[in-house]
């Protein structure tokens, strides 16, 4: 009894209200536990999918649901009136701070089960490219949004900075002329990310040359974007560089494409006998589509005959590894059959006798 006692007064001495608090705050954080979980059991039953990160938005949730339940607290124990003000104003930025961290992962929950949703109805790889930069850029905007909206919302909440806010204001004509200046490249860069947004020069997964460097699109940001190179390496490009500059997208409207291997061989070539083996090696390999399989003599030169195989196939790596097979498969075949179709450089003599010196 005696040490219940010596414990109240303790309590009562300075520590029961942070013991209180921290009480209150556990209680409504486990209760918030309970009550998500059973929430994202539901949700996942309803869907019927789980691989949506429904967990990304339990953090937030918990701490939303203990804040309430300290801001109940406040209002039930007694407190001086700047103790309350200094509290009630505290509490107020960590609810504008943990709504802003709630609704980027809300966004985020979201944006997976639109590109999963949209997956499994759409087969189209063109769609569902589209449909996946929107939905990423869309988001990445929403974020810079709420963040800008967030911090301005917690400035407000001091009344030093909101009397500097209306002193701003009050000359806004100058200092709009001042940070358009300052920030000129700033507000480019970010238009030019909503331009590719909208307009879809690229999507994710497109197959880009930039810069002469063979890629394909990893990362789109309202400010840059990556392009994931053929060796593994990452190109980091200006948004600004695809709005302002050309470049080539191999994969706008169909990831489908046309591949070239030209031959210089002799002028006794048959090209119907290459242009045979030519559709036997394309047949032989799933790389090849079965849409394109051509053979032409395109130019002459007085030494040489230029032959240009023309082949067809899904994407642009199948179609650089049929080049590379029509080319080997080709060379073998005219050195193994016919070694007089290589080409080769004839010289004449003049056979007539040489005069001798007198």
């Amino acid at each position: 009894m005696e040490t219940s006692v010596s414990l109240w007064n303790l309590l009562e001495g300075g520590y029961l209200i942070p013991a209180l608090v921290v009480l209150v705050a556990l209680i409504g954080y486990f209760a918030a536990n309970s009550l998500f979980s059973r929430a994202i059991a539901a949700i996942r039953l309803s869907i019927r999918s789980s691989s949506i990160p429904l967990e990304l938005m339990a953090w937030p949730f918990r701490s939303l649901a203990a804040l309430v339940a300290l801001t109940m607290l406040i209002h039930a124990i007694p407190l001086s009136a700047d103790t309350r003000d200094l509290l009630r104003h505290i509490l107020l930025i960590i609810a504008i701070i943990g709504i802003s961290w709630f609704f980027m992962r809300l966004f985020t929950v979201f944006e997976q089960f639109i590109l999963q949703r949209y997956a499994s109805t759409v087969r189209e790889n063109e769609s569902a490219r589209k449909i996946s930069t929107h939905v990423s850029l869309a988001r990445k905007i929403l974020n810079v949004l709420l963040v800008l909206l967030a911090v301005s919302s917690v400035l407000m909440t001091f009344d030093t900075v909101r009397q500097v806010g209306l002193s701003i204001l009050a000359s806004a004509g100058i200092a709009g002329v001042i940070l358009g200046f300052a920030a000129q490249k700033s507000l480019t860069t970010l238009i030019s990310g909503i331009q590719i947004a909208i307009t879809q020069p690229i999507s994710i997964d497109d197959v880009v040359v930039v810069e002469n460097e063979w890629g394909r699109i990893e990362e789109i940001t309202l400010t840059y974007v990556v392009v994931q190179l053929w060796d593994q390496r990452r190109l980091i490009v200006p948004i600004t560089w695809f709005i302002d500059r050309p470049f080539q997208n191999w994969s706008r409207t169909s990831p489908e494409l046309l591949g070239t291997v030209f031959f210089y061989t002799d002028y006794t070539v048959n090209p119907e006998t290459l242009r045979h083996e030519l559709e036997r090696v394309v047949a032989a390999t799933p790389l090849w589509d079965g849409r394109v399989a051509k053979l032409h003599i395109t130019s002459i030169t007085d030494k040489s005959v230029e032959i240009r195989a023309l082949v067809s196939a899904a994407n642009s790596s199948n179609i650089w590894e049929l080049r590379c097979l029509v080319r080997e498969q080709l060379i073998e075949f005219i050195k193994s059959n016919y070694p007089g179709w290589l080409p080769k450089l004839t010289m004449e003599m003049d056979q007539g006798k040489i005069p001798r010196e007198a």
